[in-house]
């Protein structure tokens, strides 16, 4: 037996957490964190004893941290006690904190949503057991070895294959006891020497495996780079996980997550709800009167806080996205917008019949951006290939794109009377937040749906290359049961047919559903009742939905209906409305004109989520 030393990094491996040993009183929860289960490396297989001399729990003893995938800046909890069990396996019992963040990670172990758990362990001694022979593996079993962290993970490492790494500071020399040759002992014929078994030339092995390693780190690391998801390829480099593997676990992370507003200036709930539009258009409105300057002096501050954060001088005063993700983003139906609609002052004023807000309440809002947004996109997937014994197959990659949003201006005015501003209800207030939120997320709504893409407008649904088309005719035609199920199966045949599943169009197309059967003389009619009433999904009936569309020679008037995975339509909000208050236009009236700036853009996850029958024709 040799001894050699070759460098190895930080390891990992993975087990279940067993739901039985959580007790919420105390936030315990008793780990089996490793056992003598042989793990597949790249150097061979190997095996951690877990005799009493091999295993230095010290570290652990004294405290070890509980991380969420082995991020040392995300700690939840703590290391309470740790064994090495008569069954050679390793134990602990962990306690989890009480903040916010270990609290959601406790609920989730509670719940059953996280379910594994891995441990970090670093190698420092290892012996080898049996040289290889054809196609197995070297073995080689780790007799001294040292336990780090344990982590809550949520997509562990899989046992049954290698998940170490080879990279700069997490790398330590490990001494090895390597065998030269193994003697048979059965069918030994004395007079016959046992002829020795070829010699491992560890510098070939070891070059070779650091030259993958060194393919597979570069790959992932250029991937995580690229996505801007550098802490989960350097996760996914200590955890071994293939290259494929972790382009497939970029394109789930992106198309789950969010962009995190990162313009809001850290209003508490009192502050939010202390905001007053009214009291700020007042004083926009009078800048000599010292009176109503000092009355909205907080909003003010909110506001140059608003803009120092984005970067920018205020044009007027800069609403933080704070009080936006409670006024503008909720739209008209949500946070008591159907009661200030219906019952806002009612015996004072008849409130104008509007069409209904539907988009932002479905589509994917990112509220907060900052910059141009771009995210990355999966389009084409690997191919697999049949091949004869001896061959390889082809090489194949993926392809990926990119979906885009830059900020668009949207501005619209309303006009207020003098005597209104000067009020400080709570129902004047809320009348004029309203109001402006939506004259804003009704064009939202609109060009969601319509936008044209051109003269400076975001490019809508309709507009948007590669979506599903249902056509009815050369100058349209009446929509046919035959054309609701087009739309629904041009989803379907892309495999889009998930998600937030809903028919969108108006209601003149409803009306004329209503009387249309799906088969002659069979009383069904394509429109029913009920909530699913339109082939079996949800439909929204909103007159956003256009009904001025004109197909064909004949200048005939069309309508839309739309169907499709409503999650995969975006709509990004940039920080920051401007609220420029004009006191002169209508001063001879009395009234104050307030224009309202946002930033907006709209685009489609997936063209292939939804379907459009641009020429129904309701006549």
């Amino acid at each position: 037996m040799t001894q050699s030393k070759f460098d190895l990094p930080v390891q990992y491996r993975a087990l279940d957490v067993a739901r039985d040993s959580i007790d919420s009183e105390t936030r315990t929860v008793e780990l089996a964190f490793s056992s003598e289960e042989p793990v597949d490396r790249s150097f061979g297989t190997e095996i951690l004893d877990h005799s009493p001399t091999s295993v230095r729990i010290g570290r652990l003893e004294n405290g070890g941290p509980v991380l969420v995938d082995h991020n040392p800046t995300d700690q939840v909890g703590v290391v309470e006690n740790v064994s090495i069990d008569g069954d050679r396996r390793g134990r602990v019992r962990v306690r989890f904190g009480r903040g916010q963040r270990a609290s959601e990670i406790f609920n989730d172990v509670v719940d059953g949503i996280r379910r594994s758990v891995s441990v970090g362990y670093r190698i420092h001694e290892m012996k080898q057991e049996r040289v290889g022979k054809g196609a197995a593996p070297d073995v080689f079993r780790a007799v001294d070895w040292e336990p780090l962290e344990v982590s809550l993970v949520s997509i562990p490492a899989d046992v049954t294959v290698g998940v170490g790494r080879t990279s700069g500071s997490d790398s330590a020399p490990v001494l090895v006891h390597q065998l030269r040759e193994e003697i048979q002992m059965e069918n030994i014929q004395p007079a016959v020497a046992p002829a020795p078994a070829p010699a491992v030339d560890m510098r070939v092995l070891e070059n070779d495996v650091r030259n993958r390693e060194l393919d597979r780190v570069r790959g992932i690391r250029k991937l995580g780079d690229t996505f801007k998801v550098a802490d989960m390829a350097e996760r996914a480099i200590g955890e071994g996980v293939g290259l494929d593997q972790f382009r497939a676990s970029v394109i789930e992370h992106l198309e789950r997550t969010r962009p995190v507003p990162s313009s809001e200036i850290g209003m508490s709930e009192r502050e939010v709800k202390s905001f007053s539009f009214v009291r700020a258009i007042h004083a926009l409105s009078n800048p000599t009167d010292r009176r109503a300057q000092e009355a909205a002096a907080f909003e003010f501050e909110a506001s140059r806080a608003a803009a120092e954060k984005l970067g920018r001088a205020s044009r007027g005063i800069t609403v933080p996205v704070d009080v936006l993700a409670r006024d503008l983003l909720v739209g008209t139906t949500t946070a008591g917008g159907h009661t200030v609609q219906t019952d806002l002052m009612a015996n004072d004023f008849i409130t104008l019949l509007r069409n209904r807000s539907y988009m932002m309440q479905v589509a994917t809002v990112m509220s907060g951006l900052n910059g141009n947004v771009a995210i990355p996109r999966h389009t084409t997937a690997a191919t697999a290939y049949w091949v004869a014994e001896n061959g390889a197959p082809t090489e194949s990659q993926q392809a990926f794109d990119q979906v885009t949003l830059t900020p668009k201006t949207v501005g619209a005015f309303t006009d207020f009377s003098r005597r209104l501003t000067l009020q400080s209800s709570i129902d004047v207030e809320a009348f004029v937040r309203n109001d402006l939120a939506t004259i804003l997320a009704l064009e939202i709504d609109r060009v969601a749906l319509h936008g044209s893409g051109a003269s400076n407008q975001p490019t809508g649904i309709a507009s948007t290359a590669g979506i599903g088309s249902v056509a009815g005719g050369t100058n349209g035609a009446a929509p046919s049961w035959a054309n609701i199920i087009a739309l629904e199966s041009a989803v379907a045949v892309a495999n889009a047919d998930v998600g937030n599943l809903a028919y969108c169009t108006n209601a003149k197309v409803r009306g004329k559903l209503k009387s249309v059967e799906k088969a002659t003389n069979t009383g069904m009619f394509v429109y029913t009742e009920g909530s699913t009433p339109l082939n079996g999904y949800n439909t929204v009936i909103t007159n956003q939905v256009a009904s001025n569309l004109v197909k064909g020679t004949s200048g005939a008037v069309c309508s839309a209906i739309f169907f499709g995975n409503w999650r995969d339509l975006m709509i990004g909000m940039w920080s920051g409305l401007d609220l420029l208050v004009d006191p002169y236009t209508g001063s001879t009236a009395g009234t104050v004109r307030v224009v309202a700036l946002q930033d907006v853009d709209v685009a489609v996850r997936h063209p292939e989520s939804f379907a459009a029958m641009l020429d129904a024709l309701t006549t």
